[in-house]
């Protein structure tokens, strides 16, 4: 593509979980031309959360595939563009940043990083072999596929025992692994499951090995505390044990903590004039859905005042 011919937008956000829907719209309604880059579904994680119970203004909860689809709906119309893309790199061309994706090159006087994170792997045999055969992260998508059935899940976070409670629905018994000796999940998260009759919680135990042929029939797991190792029969298992930020398309744009998050200011500003990050890409993200949504509408109010403060030469010249 010519340069000339590159399309120009005051934003253009990567990413369309809850803080880039909500960079979205705040970037639009201070009146910028705005473009929304995502690859995956808009709403990222919380389109597969059935009820999500701790987000102002919903008493009774909210499914997560109906809060993103409203507020990209919102965002939409106001003005707000949305293409599917995959961002594969970002490229500096002073003062304006160039985005790179898949289907084309667009250019921007403030980029909003708000690619969110994907899950991590628990790093043991049989997990890529059996991923979509037993395998998980999704309850409400693949729960229904185990009624009357036993599961394992793995994990002590929210995610993990949100999970765990909606298979609960529909298998027989879920069985939840953790390694430690508490949960770091809110404590009514933790009250609903070890008041569970159909959940079993096994403490300071590892999963090491998941077991099957065509699909997962178990795990081999092991009790941290005195070694022991046992089978446990399974039909499937969700695994949550933690995020990894989406951050490998920058390549180098701007610098990463040690666990590959964005570090910012208060005002989601990174280290590079122009550039800010949103969500639970960045460091010391609560990773919480109206903590987001938050950080989405931060980083669009003050890439505002940044593109207000700053001259601009015609993009065709530069």
């Amino acid at each position: 593509m010519n340069v000339t011919e590159m399309p120009s937008y005051d934003v253009v956000i990567v990413g369309a979980g809850l803080a880039g829907l909500t960079a979205a719209l705040f970037a639009v309604r201070h009146g910028h031309s705005t473009l929304v880059l995502e690859s995956f579904v808009p709403g990222g994680h919380l389109v597969n959360i059935g009820k999500i119970e701790d987000f102002p203004g919903f008493p009774t909860g909210v499914a997560g595939y109906e809060l993103c689809p409203s507020v990209q709906e919102q965002a939409a119309n106001q003005g707000a563009e949305f293409r599917m893309a995959e961002v594969r790199d970002v490229e500096a061309q002073d003062p304006y940043w160039v985005i790179i994706a898949n289907e084309g090159r667009y250019r921007a006087k403030g980029l909003i990083i708000a690619a969110g994170s994907h899950a991590k792997k628990l790093g043991v045999v049989g997990e890529t072999k059996f991923r979509g055969k037993g395998v998980s992260h999704c309850a409400s998508c693949d729960g229904p596929l185990f009624r009357d059935r036993t599961v394992g899940v793995v994990g002590g976070g929210d995610s993990a025992l949100q999970e765990a409670l909606t298979l609960a629905d529909y298998a027989s018994q879920v069985i939840l692994f953790h390694r430690r000796e508490a949960f770091t999940a809110q404590h009514i998260f933790q009250k609903r499951v070890l008041g569970h009759s159909k959940i079993a919680v096994r403490y300071n135990v590892a999963v090491e090995e998941i077991l099957g042929d065509g699909g997962v029939s178990g795990v081999r797991a092991c009790d941290l505390a005195t070694g022991q190792q046992t089978q446990v029969e399974l039909a499937g298992l969700f695994i949550y044990v933690g995020l990894e930020p989406n951050t490998k398309f920058l390549n180098g744009v701007v610098p990463l903590d040690s666990d590959g998050r964005i570090p910012t200011d208060v005002w989601m500003r990174t280290e590079r004039p122009g550039v800010f990050a949103a969500g639970d890409i960045r460091r010391d993200s609560p990773a919480q859905a109206i903590t987001s949504a938050g950080d989405g509408a931060v980083a669009a109010i003050a890439a505002h005042h940044y593109i207000k403060q700053r001259a601009w030469p015609d993009p065709a010249l530069t």
